[in-house]
């Protein structure tokens, strides 16, 4: 009984996540979060990319500034929502690498990235209203194990168009865990979302129980 009004007394206030990504969105569904909407934020990544860099602004701080920058425009036309922003950026010794534009393009990333260690810089944000009211950052380092070229082409060949919609070309949950010798830090983050304090944030603000 106790746990029924507790639910009863939850926050009813729309989550969204300012993201086209399943990867994301299925995150946060099954953590039981009830998402509202996916609703990918129109802006010019590679722009804010050029400029924060020229700037010396570090891959983390372009990660962060990405997800306030995300979850600012939807919030715009979505008034009293929690609006979620996420974004990653992928370095390997100051080179930042996005999402592979096709198959070839993936293949030179992972030669690029064989027998490395580099970073995933993450960034997550709450606005409401146009305000930020909560951010995360949080890094995980990868160190991929030395990669023939017989093997990355049946990799990709096994994922096909997959392999694009993740930077770094890879998927961690999946057959991308044969990339890697090494991984230190948090799952969640290294799937594009640092969850746990996300969910921290929602239990505090009586979206979840």
């Amino acid at each position: 009984m106790n746990r029924v009004i507790e639910q009863e007394n939850l926050d009813q206030t729309p989550v969204i996540l300012a993201s086209a990504s399943k990867a994301r969105g299925l995150l946060l569904k099954n953590a039981g979060v009830p998402l509202a909407d996916l609703l990918p934020a129109a802006i010019d990544e590679d722009e804010v990319k050029q400029s924060l860099k020229s700037e010396g602004a570090t891959a983390l701080q372009v990660a962060e500034t990405l997800a306030e920058l995300k979850a600012r425009k939807i919030s715009m036309t979505n008034p009293n929502s929690f609006v979620i922003g996420a974004d990653q950026m992928l370095n390997c010794n100051g080179v930042w690498f996005d999402k592979p534009t096709d198959l070839d393009h993936a293949a030179a990333h992972l030669k690029a990235l064989s027998g490395k260690t580099h970073q995933l810089e993450c960034s997550v944000c709450v606005v409401k209203n146009g305000e930020r009211l909560w951010h995360h950052n949080e890094t995980a380092s990868l160190t991929m194990r030395a990669l023939h070229d017989d093997f990355i082409i049946a990799y990709l060949n096994r994922l096909g168009d997959e392999a694009l919609s993740s930077v770094g070309a890879y998927q961690l949950e999946g057959i991308g865990a044969q990339l890697f010798h090494k991984i230190q830090g948090d799952y969640f983050t290294i799937l594009g979302l640092p969850l746990l304090p996300l969910l921290t944030f929602l239990r505090h603000n009586r979206i979840l129980a």
